[in-house]
Parts: structure tokens; C-alpha cells; sequence
């Protein structure tokens, strides 16, 4: 079986193991408490106080460690702003930032805060010009992910650090994609990661809260973490977080480069293997490890299980998936094909065997799927100078797969009207569209659901 995931959750690394195996010996006593098995606790937790924050770039006194990355992103956005409320209560936020940044937006909003969400290009990238343009005088923190989850595609936090900067707001960063592979640039003033995405242990985060940032932690506090994060350091598995995450540094700069070379590989790979593929996020500007692609007329979440049956674990941002039948947000922020989608995230180590087993078994997989969700035939009506197609009451792909269908059905400048109730067509059929050089028009209103216009081009 080969693991393709590794942006979800790293597997652990053997010096994770090893250091969590030697620190459940003598870091299980009180750190708080002045007796000997206090001290060794506490000279445990200090020692990997000290290097997180030298490979992260802050001063020990600056980071506390946190029940998840989860949890440091909510408490990171709810104190600066709680620290801040006499500035304003206006927020900004990327529309491609991590659910935990977005879940933190709502709720600040439900609170009776106001909430500016960036737009990103097609590569899922922000420009520090839109986050200067968003910026107000009641902007109290501004938040931005160091690279994307889905697609990898990095961010320039260093140059919005500095518009942020010379606007007297704090930026919060969520580096959990990217500490693996080194420090975050720029002059940030908030950051939070998460310890199982760099093969450390899961149930371990970090926040760094930069010194002269307003900051009030919200909720109950106790002594512990400096008041920032309540309850009894789990000093065993932070030890082997630190540990984890100093080693993956260690290899990071070599693996960089053969990582990038597997993923670049399947980059270009994919579309010649697989017909009616696009490969999304930015192609130089990316995590190594990171390469996402969406195929057309494929439900994500069978492809997903057909190459789960092939021996490949792998994720999806498909809309198609049926615990959701909703459109990812950062597919849909980037404007790109939402349906088959595949994110391949290889972990440090992969070898390429695994990614040439998995280049060898991706076209079967996705034509069976593609055979098994292949739509009856369309309900498609001529009126005037336009074919209508009743794809109501039908979730993607199938209203994508209809209208690929019929568009041969008219005469070059001839319109198709899709009627559909499914959200996910208002970001698919453009993305068809697009891929398959005819002319989106618009939607219209519709009984039951939206008409959208396709002309025929070639």
C-alpha cells in the first residue's frame, strides 16, 4: 500500500518514535511542581521549548504549545482579536485559508465582527495588493496561510507581512503545510502548526505570539502555556513533535528536490496518461510534495476508492463527495474544475516505484469510474436555435457529462441550456468550458433549479 497523503497527516517519524518512547520515562510528572520528577519535566518541555522556536525563528517566550494546530489557529485569530477590539472588530482572511481560519471567521462574524475575504488567482495564490486594498482602519488582524492544503501552492506571506506592517495590523499565519520545510519568511506577527503534518505526533500544535502584539486569550486560563493554552502539557509527545520536526528539517533541503521531481513527473504525466484532466495550483510556486489534478466526467470520491482498491491512499477537494455534495472552497475560490478531483501528497521517502505503480494504474482507474458513471441518455429537448438538457435532480458529473454529450448535437454557434439544481455546475460546466474551448454565456433563473448557456465554438 502506498500512503499519498501525507498533507492530511505524515506518518510518524522514527525519531518522533524514538524520542516519544524515551520521554514517557521521565516526562510524565507535574512540570509545574518543584520536586525531581517536576524538574525532569520541566527541563523536558523547556529544552523543546527552545528548539521550536529556534527552527521556527521566534524566542522561546513567544510559543506555546497547544492541543492541535486546530486549536492554535482558533486561539491565535480569538485573542489577537479579542487583544485588539479597541482598533475595530474587521477581519481579513484569504478565501483559500484552512476550514479552522474560516470556521474562526464565522464565528467572529456570528459575534458581530465583519469578515473581507481575499480572492486568489487560478494558481490559488493572493496578491499583497488585494490584502492592502482590504485593509481598513478598524482592521484588527489578517490572516494568511503560508501554502495551500489542497493544491500547495505557496503563498507570499513576507510581502503581505509588510503591507500588514506598515498598517499597524498583526498577521496571523498558518504555516502547518510548510514548517516541515523550513522557517516562514517576512515579518509576521502570529503563527500556528500542527505537529502531524511534519511526522510528529498528532494531538500537539504550536502558537507563536510575537512580543508587542496585543493579544487577550479568550476563554478559561490557567498558568500553564503563559495563559495561552489551558491544561497539562502533554510532554511526551511534545518532545517528540520537536524532535520530528528538527529532524525533517535536517532532510528537508535534499528531499525538497527529489520530491519535486516525483511531483513534478506526475504533473506531466497525468494529462497525456488521462484525457480531460486539469492539473490546478501554481506549477513552480508549491510545496514540494504537493500535486493536485480534476478529471472531468468522474465522481472523486469512486475514483478515490478504486484507487484505494489499486493500493494507493490519496485524498480528494472533489465536490462529488457524498458526505458533503459541496464544491471544495479552494477549488471553487481558484475558479477551477471542482468535480474528480485528486490531491497526491507524497510523504519524505516516497520512492518512485510507488509513483510509477500509481502512474501506471490512474488511467483504468478513472475509465472505470468513468464507464460506471456514464449518464443515461440525456433529456434533451430543440427549441429555436438551442438544445435544451434536463440534467434537475442529477448530481456531478452528470450534468458536466450531458452536456458533453449533446454539444456535438448543434451547429458551430449553436447554444446549450443545462438546467440543473446542483451547485457544483456553476463552477464545472465553466471549467468544461474552458477546457474544452467552447464559450461559456452565463446562467439564467430556471424553474427547479439554473440554466447555464454554453455556445458551441468548434
Amino acid at each position: 500500500m502506498s500512503y499519498f497523503d501525507a498533507a492530511s497527516s505524515a506518518p510518524l517519524h522514527p525519531v518522533a518514535r524514538q524520542a516519544l518512547l524515551a520521554s514517557l520515562d521521565e516526562g510524565w510528572a507535574d512540570p509545574a511542581r518543584l520536586y525531581r520528577e517536576g524538574r525532569r519535566a520541566r527541563m523536558l518541555l523547556d529544552a523543546a521549548r527552545e528548539a521550536a522556536a529556534e527552527a521556527i525563528g521566534c524566542r522561546p517566550d513567544e510559543l506555546a504549545f497547544t492541543p492541535s494546530g486546530t486549536r492554535a489557529l482558533h486561539m491565535g485569530a480569538a485573542g489577537a482579536l479579542a487583544g485588539r477590539r479597541r482598533v475595530g472588530r474587521h477581519l481579513i482572511v484569504s478565501s483559500v485559508e484552512h476550514s479552522a481560519v474560516l470556521h474562526s471567521a464565522e464565528t467572529h462574524e456570528r459575534e458581530g465582527g465583519t469578515v473581507t475575504h481575499v480572492g486568489v488567482g487560478r494558481s490559488g495564490r493572493v496578491t499583497p495588493s488585494a490584502y492592502a486594498a482590504a485593509l481598513r482602519e478598524d482592521t484588527a488582524l489578517a490572516c494568511l496561510q503560508s501554502a495551500n492544503h489542497e493544491v500547495g501552492t505557496v503563498q507570499p506571506v513576507a510581502e503581505v507581512a509588510e503591507v500588514c506592517r506598515a498598517a499597524g495590523v498583526p498577521l496571523l499565519v498558518d504555516a502547518a503545510q510548510s514548517l516541515g520545510w523550513g522557517p516562514v519568511e517576512g515579518d509576521w506577527s502570529l503563527l500556528a502548526g500542527s505537529a502531524h503534518k511534519w511526522g510528529g505526533p498528532s494531538g500537539v500544535g504550536l502558537l507563536v505570539v510575537r512580543k508587542g502584539v496585543r493579544f487577550a486569550p479568550q476563554g478559561p486560563v490557567d498558568e500553564r502555556e503563559s495563559g495561552r493554552s489551558a491544561g497539562f502539557e502533554n510532554i511526551p509527545a511534545i518532545v517528540a513533535a520537536v524532535a520530528s520536526l528538527r529532524a525533517v528539517r535536517a532532510e528537508a533541503a535534499q528531499e525538497a528536490v527529489r520530491l519535486r521531481e516525483l511531483t513534478d513527473r506526475i504533473r506531466a504525466r497525468v494529462p497525456r496518461l488521462v484525457p480531460d484532466v486539469e492539473v490546478v495550483g501554481d506549477p513552480a510556486g508549491r510545496l514540494p510534495g504537493i500535486v493536485t489534478f480534476s478529471c472531468l466526467y468522474v465522481d472523486g470520491e469512486a475514483l478515490l476508492h478504486e484507487l484505494d482498491r489499486a493500493g494507493f491512499s490519496v485524498s480528494s477537494g472533489s465536490s462529488c463527495t457524498s458526505s458533503t455534495l459541496t464544491p471544495s472552497h479552494v477549488l471553487k475560490a481558484m475558479g477551477v474544475l471542482t468535480e474528480g478531483n485528486v490531491r497526491v501528497s507524497l510523504p519524505m521517502g516516497a520512492v518512485s516505484e510507488d509513483v510509477e505503480g500509481f502512474l501506471d494504474v490512474l488511467p483504468e482507474a478513472v475509465a472505470a469510474v468513468r464507464e460506471k458513471l456514464g449518464a443515461q441518455t440525456p433529456v434533451a429537448v430543440l427549441r429555436e436555435d438551442e438544445l435544451v438538457v434536463d440534467a434537475l435532480g442529477k448530481r456531478c458529473p452528470i450534468p458536466v457529462i450531458e452536456l458533453a454529450k449533446v454539444i456535438g448535437d448543434v451547429p458551430v454557434g449553436g447554444r446549450v441550456r443545462v438546467l440543473s439544481d446542483d451547485a457544483a455546475a456553476r463552477l464545472d460546466i465553466p471549467a468544461w468550458c474552458e477546457m474544452r474551448e467552447q464559450e461559456y454565456l452565463g446562467e439564467e433563473p430556471a424553474d427547479g433549479g439554473t440554466a447555464y448557456l454554453v455556445r458551441r465554438l468548434s
